[in-house]
């Protein structure tokens, strides 16, 4: 079994292991120049370690000598168990890519929990498109309109601090929106199919739209003077530069007043954003405590 044959290596060979996993499944290849760049082996060490890893479980990679890279092969099966949290970690932050081991805290510490954590197949699936540059066939579970088949464009993961999010483009609605990792099933990367140049990142006005928030004490709460400490202000004022797409998962974790004359006066509200017309245009805005659009705006699908 790999897992007695896993016991047996040193912790850095399993390491090792372990980041071959995690390219392979989450990127879909691995060359030995990554492994070399990672841990400062030698080419012959980075050979031995995809020999290695290839022997443990034989259906998880195959050599790709066109492309000169070790690919995701049709019969994957994980041998680490790395939880949702570490995995995202590694895809979103760079850290975390060693075997997943439970480790003694240095301190003690609590921190909310997310609603659910996304299932690692399907996140897998979602990120691997995201970085061959492939479209991804899914079925998705809407609030507003139920089940649906779509085809989607991925190229970035969202955390709006609860849950996890895909920002993607929709070939249904002809639109760049947000897609709930959770209310994903089926996924499949559809290698060798197509991308338009209108279904690209840099065509999505709201991922590339960059704001500037001005986010000043809440005029009618108490003590100001802690909101600017807590808040690392300056002058009385914190200045944030924000995407368009994610201004308003921001502004409500926050819990930031954006309405027009402060008028959000409960004590989570601690915050009061100054230039509230700087959301005029945003969709991510209806997400936003006390935002008023001066005029009807729709919201992108499931961006909750």
């Amino acid at each position: 079994m790999p897992k007695d044959q896993l016991a047996e290596l040193t912790q850095p060979q399993r390491d090792r292991l372990a980041f071959i996993e995690l390219r392979v499944r989450f990127v879909g290849e691995i060359r030995r120049q990554d492994l070399v760049a990672r841990f400062g082996i030698q080419s012959a060490a980075a050979t031995r370690d995809l020999a290695l890893y290839k022997e443990l479980s034989p259906g998880n990679i195959d050599y790709d000598p066109k492309g000169k890279a070790y690919v995701l092969g049709p019969d994957f099966r994980p041998i680490f168990d790395f939880p949702a949290e570490r995995a995202l970690s590694w895809l979103t932050q760079g850290f975390g890519d060693g075997e997943p081991m439970r480790l003694k805290a240095w301190v003690a510490s609590e921190s909310p929990s997310r609603l659910t954590h996304p299932d690692l197949d399907v996140l897998a699936r979602v990120t691997r498109a995201i970085h061959q540059g492939c479209p991804l066939g899914i079925e998705y579970h809407s609030i507003s309109s139920g089940r649906s088949d779509r085809e989607i464009v991925p190229f970035a993961l969202i955390d709006n601090g609860l849950r996890w999010h895909v920002r993607a483009f929709d070939r249904k609605s002809q639109e760049f929106r947000d897609f709930v990792i959770t209310r994903i099933k089926q996924p499949m990367v559809l290698k060798g199919m197509p991308v338009a140049s209108h279904e690209v990142n840099d065509q999505d006005i709201q991922w590339t739209r960059i704001l500037e928030l001005d986010l000043v004490p809440h005029p009618d709460q108490p003590h100001p003077e802690i909101s600017e400490m807590d808040y690392g202000m300056e002058r009385g004022m914190l200045k944030m530069k924000l995407r368009a797409a994610m201004a308003g998962y921001i502004l409500r974790k926050w819990s930031v007043d954006c309405s027009p004359t402060h008028k959000l006066n409960s004590p989570e509200h601690r915050l009061w954003l100054r230039n509230h017309l700087a959301l005029y245009g945003v969709r991510s805005a209806v997400l936003a405590p006390g935002y008023e659009s001066p005029e009807p705006v729709e919201p992108e699908q499931d961006c909750d």
